[in-house]
């Protein structure tokens, strides 16, 4: 008996169609082209680009070089900055379809910052959350604002919120300029 049911597993398994369908693995479904099919992913696309970044005044002094780029099917902004001497700091952006909003990570040898926000009804993108300076061992409440400008250039302000005036303050301006 236990000849004859191994027989028959054996013709079963060479059989046209069973043998296949045990033994075949079906391909997994490719990923969802969230990133790509979704236009709230493209909302900092005017930052992308190599970029001189100039003080945002008549003297136009060289700040430094920034690089903004896309990864990962359009799920990643990378930032790689260089300022004029040649200090660096790297950022990753991303939009979050979960909680609705995008948000920065950024580490250079003397500050990280995290925040998030999104897009504001004038086209800006606003950020906020906070800022720790390494130097002072200090945290402080933290905005950064890229608006576009018609002619290409992307204005970057950074604020720093005061606790004793409870005022945002411009800490840092700049001027991106496509290389």
């Amino acid at each position: 008996m236990q000849l004859r049911n191994t027989m028959i597993a054996l013709v079963l398994l060479v059989s046209p169609g069973f043998g296949s369908a045990l033994f075949a693995q079906d391909a997994p479904p490719p990923p969802p082209k969230v990133c790509e099919e979704s236009p709230e992913f493209n909302q900092w696309d005017f930052w992308l680009g190599d970029w001189k970044v100039y003080s945002n005044n008549e003297e136009r002094t060289l700040f430094g070089t920034n690089s903004i780029t896309k990864h990962h099917a359009n799920c990643l902004v990378k930032e790689s900055w260089v300022d004029a001497n040649g200090n660096g700091g790297f950022s990753m952006n991303f939009y979050n379809p979960v909680r609705g909003h995008w948000r920065q990570v950024w580490v250079s040898n003397s500050w990280f910052i995290d925040y998030q926000g999104g897009l504001n009804d004038q086209g800006q993108m606003v950020l906020e959350g906070e800022s720790d300076q390494y130097a002072s061992n200090t945290t402080t409440r933290f905005k950064g604002v890229w608006t576009p400008e018609e002619n290409g250039d992307v204005i970057q302000r950074f604020e720093t919120f005061d606790d004793e005036s409870g005022e945002w303050k411009v800490v840092f301006e700049a001027r991106y300029v496509k290389q």
